[in-house]
């Protein structure tokens, strides 16, 4: 049995970027990172988030891997009595370059690899977990092996279906949506710059991220049934179903990728920590991809848990259940916050009521025409607490 003074159970964005932290804090760090199927997402990392990466040496300068977001366009695509204007968001409103930044998950973790083998303290297994147990010293977990690692704090960061989330026993809240999201890269016919453009539709936003030069990276949300008729169409016929839906903006279209569709849900938990145990990323909290929060959500939370631990006596005894109380007090404001806000606003987008369309179309009005309010919506977009 070999023993530890944190394990990590994922082997995502938000798992690396937490063994990262967690060894750069001193801790001996056990890392179970299963490789699983390359991860074609891309994320759009506000400039608090970027910055953290960077403070904490995750990333040099954010050019060398993602593209700027320097403005974003929402069309009010829907044929609805009450619709909203047309707005623009520039990042030099709020006295930015850029809004954040947009990465290729594939290519940011393996940035955070890169990182990881630089520490000594880290050690990276590609294995599974079959069992997690407490123990009078903290948790002993069985990996797929066969071999025992034992550690007194330990780190959830294994999604939605999360072991350690289970096993620990905390609460969970979690409701599924009908519509689901389709994401692959394309070719443009004319540059799309930094400017993020959603189209809004009765069933979510069609939405191109700038990849730089004139190519885009789509996330595309709507009813399964819908996303899965136009995947599984011709080359041609899915073309022209994101022409029509790109109201042909930006000229012809050329996918680059195979398309993947992931289902859509919010899951959120009481407490993001207890008994020396943490949930980070989408153990802990997970909802549509709307308003660029969830990776953004995620390292807030690495962030939180190195703050927790920087406030910690390691020398004294249960140490790992103050870190876990601490940091779930730490994060509690935020999760709710964050939460709530997302999941009105995709439920608004949505709603087919006339005073909720009005509701919505009057908040886009007051955004558009009222800079004060506009630099507010900025922060908490981007964050701010």
């Amino acid at each position: 049995m070999s023993a530890h003074d944190a394990i990590v159970v994922g082997g995502g964005l938000t798992g690396a970027a937490s063994a990262i932290a967690l060894a750069k804090a001193g801790l001996d760090t056990l890392h179970l990172a299963p490789k699983g199927q390359l991860d074609r997402r891309t994320s759009a990392l506000m400039m608090p988030s970027v910055d953290y990466l960077r403070s904490a040496g995750l990333i040099d300068e954010p050019e060398k891997l993602g593209h700027a977001l320097t403005q974003i366009r929402i069309i009010d695509a829907t044929n609805r009595l009450i619709r909203a204007p047309e707005t623009l968001f520039e990042a030099g409103e709020a006295g930015l370059e850029a809004f954040g930044w947009n990465f290729a998950n594939a290519k940011l973790l393996q940035r955070f690899e890169e990182v990881a083998t630089t520490l000594p303290s880290l050690a990276t297994r590609d294995l599974m977990v079959s069992r997690i147990e407490s123990t009078e010293a903290g948790h002993r977990v069985q990996l797929s092996d066969g071999s025992v690692a034992e550690a007194p704090l330990l780190v959830g960061a294994d999604g939605k279906k999360s072991v350690v989330r289970a096993s620990a026993g905390f609460a969970v809240r979690e409701s599924a949506f009908e519509q689901a999201a389709l994401v692959c890269d394309l070719e443009l016919s004319r540059p799309i710059g930094g400017t993020s453009i959603e189209f809004h539709y009765p069933n979510g936003p069609f939405t191109l991220v700038p990849a730089g030069d004139k190519r885009a990276n789509l996330v595309w949300i709507d009813q399964l049934a819908v996303l899965k008729a136009a995947q599984a169409g011709s080359k041609e016929e899915f073309t022209t179903a994101l022409l029509e839906r790109s109201q042909r903006l930006l000229g012809s279209i050329k996918v680059t990728t195979p398309s993947f569709i992931f289902p859509l849900s919010t899951l959120a938990v009481d407490h993001a920590g207890k008994n020396g145990v943490v949930l980070v990323g989408e153990a802990a909290h997970a909802f549509p991809p709307i308003g660029a929060q969830g990776l953004n959500l995620g390292l807030r939370d690495v962030a939180d848990l190195a703050a927790a631990l920087a406030e910690i006596d390691r020398s004294r005894p249960n140490w790992a259940n103050r870190v876990s109380r601490d940091y779930a007090q730490r994060r509690a404001a935020d999760l709710v916050r964050t939460g709530g806000m997302v999941d009105t606003l995709f439920r608004s987008l949505l709603a087919e009521m006339v005073p909720m369309q009005a509701l919505r179309a009057g908040g886009v009005w007051a955004l558009k025409l009222m800079p004060s309010l506009r630099r507010q919506a900025f922060s908490v977009g981007m964050g701010g607490r």
